[in-house]
C-alpha cells in the first residue's frame, strides 16, 4: 500500500491540521509516513503545502515526484491548480470551490473551476457552506478531509479517532463539530 498526498491552501486554512489528522490515523494503523511542508508565508496568507507519504513499507523520501501524487487535497482552488504537475494520471484532485482572494489580480473563480473540471478525476466541494451548516466556517478544512477520505488509504474509524485526538483538548463540542464536518465532507462523494 502506498498513498502519496499533496495538501495545499493558503496560510490559516488548516492544512497542518489536516496533516495532523492523517498522521495520527497513519500511526494508529502502524503505517510508515513522511511529511515535508512549506508554511513560511502562512502568517501572511501565503501558499502552504505539504507532501504527505503513507506506506506499509519504509518511505525513503518525503518529497513526491512529479506525476506521482495519488491525491491533491486543496482547500483553495488556485492552489489546487498550482500542484497539478504532481498529480498522477489516475490521481484525484479534491478542492474547495471557494477562493481565498488574497491578491489584487486573483483569477476569475469560474475560470479556475473550469480548469479543475478538465482534470479527469476531480471533486469540487463547497466546503465553506457545508462547514457553516455544521456550526463553524473554521471546519472547512475538515470538510475537505472528509471529502478526500475516499482516496486516502486509511480506515474511516481511524480518521474519526484522529479528529478526536487532535481536537480533544478543545472540548467535546469542538470534537463533535469536527466529526460532523468530517462526515458531511465524506457525503460529498458517491462512488
Amino acid at each position: 500500500m502506498k498513498n502519496d498526498i499533496i495538501l495545499s491552501g493558503v496560510g490559516g486554512q488548516g492544512i497542518l491540521s489536516i496533516a495532523a489528522v492523517i498522521g495520527y490515523a497513519a500511526v494508529e494503523n502502524n503505517l510508515y509516513l513522511k511529511q515535508a511542508e512549506v508554511h513560511g508565508m502562512s502568517q501572511r496568507g501565503g501558499d502552504v503545502q505539504s507532501h504527505f507519504r503513507l506506506s506499509d513499507e519504509p518511505v525513503a523520501s518525503d518529497l513526491i515526484p512529479y506525476g506521482e501524487a495519488d491525491l491533491i487535497l486543496s482547500v483553495e482552488p488556485m492552489e489546487a491548480l498550482r500542484y497539478l504537475p504532481w498529480l498522477s494520471e489516475n490521481g484525484w484532485l479534491v478542492t474547495n470551490s471557494n477562493p481565498y482572494v488574497n491578491i489584487p489580480d486573483y483569477p476569475d473563480s469560474q475560470d479556475l473551476l473550469n480548469e479543475i473540471r478538465k482534470v479527469k478525476n476531480n471533486l469540487i466541494v463547497d466546503a465553506d457552506t457545508i462547514a457553516r451548516k455544521t456550526g463553524s466556517i473554521k471546519a472547512a478544512n475538515i470538510v475537505m478531509l472528509g471529502a478526500a477520505s475516499h482516496f486516502i488509504n486509511l480506515p474511516w474509524k481511524s480518521l474519526e479517532n484522529a479528529v478526536r485526538k487532535l481536537f480533544g483538548r478543545k472540548g467535546e463540542d469542538i470534537i463533535e463539530l469536527n466529526l460532523e464536518a468530517l462526515a458531511a465532507g465524506r457525503d460529498q462523494y458517491k462512488a
